[in-house]
């Protein structure tokens, strides 16, 4: 997911993404956990994208207030 992708959508759609993508991190962590961890790569990208949609959630705030 690329932060220009993002950048276009609005407050109340990068929350529900947001709130996806932790779900998603949940999931993962059992995963690893048990063993059951096919592709490691996801684990960092889901850590970098939730990063990346706090940081423009940041922005939008901070340009608001």
């Amino acid at each position: 997911m690329k932060a220009e992708d993002l950048r276009t959508k609005s407050a109340d759609e990068l929350n529900s993404e947001l709130a996806d993508l932790k779900k998603e991190s949940l999931n993962l962590r059992f995963q690893r956990a048990s063993g059951q961890l096919e592709n490691t790569a996801r684990f960092r990208q889901v850590r970098r994208d939730i990063a990346r949609i706090r940081t423009l959630l940041g922005e939008k705030q901070q340009a608001a207030g």
